[in-house]
């Protein structure tokens, strides 16, 4: 610690409002009361504290007047663990305003991270921003963060809500700061910022926040009022996606301004951005499946107002500053009124009226319960990973997929969890075991999950409620300030937001037109997941051009708009005595196949100035589950193409029993390589040499049941095998 006399409260505080004021530009800025307080306790008496305070009331501030201050004083550079690429872009823009030396390392910046880590050394950074997941790159956890955390003038843990289990975007990395934190030497000040965050979480996250290496230390805990007096919040209910994408269409060309419309799915974010191009708006789709490059681009693009709005996912969320963000809008709700206000708190910071509209769909439940299918794993399957994990030999996460059931994303999320605990540890080739007893809590996680299916049900409670839409969500993030009886005067129910006409029939009949296409490619799987001999399968690398499937087509994916409705009933259909739903081919879904395959430019040539099928034949693959769907549906296809069925690809005896879908790459393959053969008459199986062939399922998900059959038909001596589904899932 640093031996410099200590200011005067009022000289200090000059100091720091001087710093604010070439921080944001502005010879008028002045701190509010709550950021002077967590100033002045982060600075003179090194303390640790909570900030929650709504989005736009100056958090950042607060950490890069306090860095000023404290570097002034000889302290070492601060460290600020933030989670997302837009929010470290905009805090280094911000930072050099206002003369203070900002670094990055992530994943976008691999290539510059030896000049970071030399900076750092020569003192020539005074602040870091590293994201979550860096804290547990081996060679930063080991080499780099040590020194950083002994010499740390400052730690900051931006959007800390996602440390906590009852946090709307609970991050298992972000756990690993409890462990950061109880290591750092005694005089470290830590500042925790965010904007959203209950009683519980707040909590929560000011327990994580005095931990220490001895007793546990006193956290300050400021906590503001949540309204935002610019927001004009709505919920419009409309009665089907086309309704919805009209209204949205007409309301971007009515709304002053630019903002974001939020998607549930990246197939909804880019299907909806697709349909307002063709209708002629200035939009992009921001999504995870976003290249780094593009994103910063469409980040740059709205901000300059340069498009009209981003249909994005919940990737373009945390941090994203944009004062003059005019409207936000909700085609599907997020799962939680938390996370919504969260969302929605990017809009209205520096103009006086933004509309906040929601949209939502009866399909948001379903998409609420797959989200919440990724929780945590039973205890069976964390057992058999640490089971297959040596404490001495690394095992990397391919490996570790040949022994536990599980996607390789809830695999990730599960390590990093067990990590946290103790129970393994990430090393340069892979993941160990500690060694070190660790327990199931079965009770922490089945709290979890009862709390987020009440938050979803305060979801659906807000979507229908006829009080005070601000102050149900106030209420919901248990605002201190909130009043009895409060009322915004500005919402819906208050009567106070001025919502775009409805759009028209033809407006409705031109959307529902455009979401009317068919027609997804599968791209063919082009290589085999690794440590396929752990599971008995003499399969390696990639995989023959002599035994793959062409490029396949679905109908449709399950997660988007338009004939992903129908699809997502069709497989959600059961019997009466729960059983999945099967019999014919639905009559509209009949027609929408045979238009994806009129549309499939590949399976057609030209005879004589005629278009014909460039296959021979049809191939179902027998399903246990719905064996009279894919029976009718390959049928009806063979028969509409004028060619014959000639077989099938089904379970060999003893193996009916459908594989599960839910387990990862290298488990589902062996599964169905184990399970399926080729069922072919010894007329067919004569007549396969180089032919062409359809091969038939409902629906695919991994992609392995059609590589297996196609490479069962290729190995049969076909030329070509072209896969073809209902739904991608």
């Amino acid at each position: 610690m640093d031996s410099t006399p200590a200011s005067s409260p009022t000289s200090l505080r000059h100091e720091a409002e001087e710093a604010l004021r070439a921080l944001v530009g502005r010879g008028d800025a002045r701190l509010r009361d709550d950021q002077w307080t967590a100033i002045s306790a982060l600075v003179e008496r090194r303390a640790r504290a909570l900030v929650v305070q709504r989005t736009g009331w100056g958090k950042s501030a607060v950490y890069f007047v306090a860095t000023a201050l404290l570097r002034a004083r000889g302290a070492g550079p601060t460290v600020i663990v933030s989670p997302l690429l837009a929010l470290m872009r905009d805090q280094i823009g911000a930072a050099s305003r206002a003369g203070i030396r900002a670094a990055t390392v992530n994943s976008a910046n691999v290539t510059e991270w030896e000049a970071v880590h030399a900076g750092i050394a020569a003192g020539e950074v005074d602040v870091l921003l590293c994201s979550p997941e860096r804290l547990n790159n081996p060679r930063f956890r080991d080499e780099v963060l040590p020194r950083l955390a002994a010499d740390a003038g400052l730690v900051v843990i931006d959007e800390a809500h996602c440390i906590s289990d009852w946090g709307h975007d609970f991050r298992p990395d972000y756990r690993r700061i409890r462990t950061l934190l109880a290591d750092l030497p005694p005089g470290i000040p830590v500042l925790a910022t965010t904007a959203t965050a209950n009683e519980r979480v707040t909590a929560d996250v000011a327990e994580q926040l005095g931990v220490t290496s001895g007793a546990p230390g006193e956290v300050l805990v400021l906590r503001g009022a949540l309204d935002r007096e610019s927001l004009h919040l709505a919920v419009v209910p409309l009665p089907d996606p086309a309704t919805r994408v009209a209204w949205l269409a007409r309301a971007l060309r009515d709304i002053e301004g630019s903002g974001i419309v939020y998607c549930l799915t990246v197939s909804a974010a880019e299907e909806v951005a697709q349909q307002l191009r063709a209708a002629g708006l200035e939009v992009g789709a921001y999504t995870g499946r976003t290249d780094p490059a593009e994103r910063e681009r469409l980040e740059e693009d709205l901000k300059d107002n340069r498009v009209k709005a981003l249909i994005a996912t919940s990737a373009l969320g945390m941090g994203f500053d944009k004062p003059d963000l005019g409207f936000v809008v909700h085609l599907g709700a997020p799962a939680s009124p938390i996370a919504y206000y969260q969302q929605v708190g990017r809009a209205g910071r520096g103009v006086d009226r933004a509309l906040v509209a929601l949209l939502p769909g009866p399909e948001d439940r379903a998409i609420w319960e797959w989200f919440g299918a990724q929780s945590f794993p039973d205890e069976t399957r964390v057992r058999a990973a640490l089971d297959a994990l040596s404490v001495d030999t690394p095992t990397s996460v391919a490996s570790l997929e040949t022994a536990v059931d599980l996607k390789r994303g809830r695999l990730e999320s599960m390590l990093k969890v067990l990590d946290v605990d103790g129970a393994v540890r990430r090393v340069e080739r892979g993941w160990v075991a500690t060694g070190a007893a660790w327990e199931y809590d079965a009770e922490r996680y089945r709290r979890v999950a009862a709390t987020r299916v009440a938050e979803q049900e305060a979801m659906i409670a807000y979507e229908r409620t006829t009080d005070c839409r601000m102050a149900f969500l106030r209420r919901a993030l248990d605002d201190p300030d909130l009043a009895e009886g409060w009322r915004c005067g500005r919402c819906d129910t208050c009567g106070g937001v001025s919502l775009p006409d409805a759009p028209d029939a033809a407006a409705i009949e031109s959307a529902r037109s455009d979401l009317d296409r068919v027609g997804v490619e599968i791209m063919p799987r082009p290589q085999w997941p690794s440590g396929l001999d752990a599971l008995g399968l003499d399969l390696r690398g990639r995989i023959p051009a002599g035994e793959m499937a062409e490029t396949g087509r679905a109908v449709a994916r399950l997660d988007g708009l338009g004939w992903s409705g129908p699809l997502r009933e069709l497989f959600a259909a059961v019997d009466e005595d729960g059983s999945p739903w099967d019999g014919e081919t639905p009559a509209p879904l009949r027609t929408a196949a045979v238009r994806a395959l009129t549309d499939w430019d590949e399976l057609w040539g030209d005879d004589d100035g005629e278009r014909r099928p460039r296959v021979d034949g049809v191939i179902a693959v027998r399903s246990t589950t719905r064996p009279r769907l894919v029976e009718h549906l390959a049928g009806g296809l063979a028969g509409w193409l004028g060619v014959p069925l000639v077989g099938t690809v089904g379970p060999v005896p003893g193996r009916e029993e459908p594989d599960r879908h839910d387990v990862n790459s290298a488990i589902r393959l062996a599964g169905v390589a184990r399970r399926l053969a080729l069922e072919l008459s010894p007329a067919a199986a004569h007549g396969l040499a180089g032919r062409a062939v359809l091969i038939v399922d409902d629906a695919t998900d991994s992609g392995w049941t059609l590589t297996v059959a196609a490479r069962l038909v290729r190995r049969a001596g076909a030329g070509a095998v072209h896969p073809f589904v209902l739904a991608v899932r």
